[in-house]
């Protein structure tokens, strides 16, 4: 198996009592409440468990971008990534992703990630991600051309990769005179690509279209088969038959010395949602009009609805979210992988207010007792790593793209 750490860096240290008084906490709650010293602190703090999470064993670290939101305070997914490649020596940095339709530039995305492959010695996983529909707002981009923005970038990032410059680029969205950059990976053909998400069915068409893993969200146990179903389907049309290396879930997931400081800091998962912070993300913000399908729209309703209707008990009780002793916890992760069997684990372990010393005990914990008897359980289910297996990286289309774009 392939285990990766996550945290969504929350900055938890804004005064809610004027989010509550605002109506709202992200997208257009003033800056003035953000405090710079605090999120210097927070910062060191996430980089110094970051740091601890390669010493423990884990395989990756898995790191993430918005904005315009207290949730993440990682405004640039590169800027950490790139501390990262410098101060760690073996793990993989997973970036899961960066947003693509938020960009003008898709040649400056294509040297980031060259860069941070070189700098990091070829330990850069790269994904990519239409962003959530907040972002389209806070980057001052049109909601309805997203779909079409993130295909079109990711085509452009990846005959870059392909194919020796300079060329002209003449598309719908992108027009680019002279791509040529300099820097170029590292890793050949190009660093793997994964594609993160949650609710879009086309999105897990297309990542299948492409032989990129695909990394449910935290989706219910019977989602995430649907997905994988549909996933399959999709690359049995392709003419490949897909397996647990496509398949990557992400869990939030905390551990502790006692079940009852497990319990406290799994509630924490619900941070952004407790007593009179529920509804402070507008859903016109979340699906902002021409952003997502009719299908996508009804499955986030319904899936906010639940959300609004859901308790902490709840949410355990169904294993959305795992707390307890790492005993406790080996045993739920145990019947979530024989579920829906994916090779690549994301333990987004720390979120809300938990603190520096309880992050850092969690960390230990899963690395030296949660960690070993999951890759065992994993051997035994058949749930061999993407990187044991030299999976190839992605479905050849070369050709196609040099035909539709000269």
């Amino acid at each position: 198996m392939f285990l990766m750490y996550f945290t969504e860096q929350p900055m938890s240290t804004y005064p809610e009592s004027e989010a509550i008084k605002a109506g709202r906490n992200n997208l257009v709650f003033s800056n003035k409440f953000f405090d710079p010293v605090e999120g210097s602190r927070l910062y060191n703090e996430r980089l110094e468990e970051y740091l601890y999470a390669e010493e423990v064993g884990f395989d990756g670290i898995m790191l993430n971008e918005h904005h315009n939101t207290p949730l993440c305070m990682q405004a640039k997914i590169h800027i950490f990534a790139s501390v990262l490649a410098g101060m760690t020596e073996k793990i993989k940095i997973v970036l899961l992703g960066y947003p693509l339709p938020v960009t003008d530039n898709p040649i400056q995305i294509a040297e980031e990630i060259a860069m941070l492959d070189m700098l990091s010695k070829g330990r850069i996983v790269s994904g990519f991600v239409r962003g959530a529909g907040q972002e389209q707002y806070a980057n001052n981009v049109n909601p309805a051309y997203n779909r079409e923005r993130f295909k079109e970038a990711h085509d452009i990032i990846m005959k870059i990769w392909s194919e020796h410059g300079p060329f002209r680029w003449e598309g719908n969205h992108y027009q680019l005179r002279v791509v040529n950059p300099w820097a170029l990976p590292l890793q050949q053909p190009h660093p793997r690509i994964w594609i993160p998400g949650m609710a879009s069915l086309e999105t897990i068409v297309w990542a299948a279209e492409h032989r990129y893993p695909y990394v449910a969200l935290n989706t219910t146990i019977e989602s995430t088969k649907a997905i994988w179903k549909l996933y399959d389907d999709t690359a049995s049309r392709m003419g490949y038959e897909s397996g647990p290396e496509q398949r990557g879930y992400l869990i939030r997931c905390h551990v502790a010395e006692t079940e009852e400081k497990a319990l406290k800091g799994g509630e924490e998962f619900r941070w952004m949602q407790r007593g009179e912070r529920k509804g402070s993300t507008q859903p016109e913000w979340l699906s902002p009009p021409g952003y997502s399908s009719a299908a996508a729209r009804l499955k986030l309703r319904r899936d906010m609805e639940q959300q609004r209707d859901d308790s902490y008990q709840n949410e355990l009780e169904s294993g959305s979210i795992i707390a307890g002793t790492p005993d406790q916890v080996i045993k739920q992760l145990k019947v979530l992988l024989e579920e829906t069997r994916p090779s690549i684990l994301s333990l987004y372990a720390n979120h809300g207010r938990v603190n520096h010393e309880d992050s850092m005990t969690c960390i230990r914990l899963l690395g030296e007792e949660v960690a070993p008897a999951i890759r065992e359980i994993g051997k035994e289910l058949g749930l061999s790593s993407p990187f044991e297996l030299n999976s190839p990286v992605s479905l050849d289309h070369t050709k196609a793209l040099n035909s539709n774009h000269n």
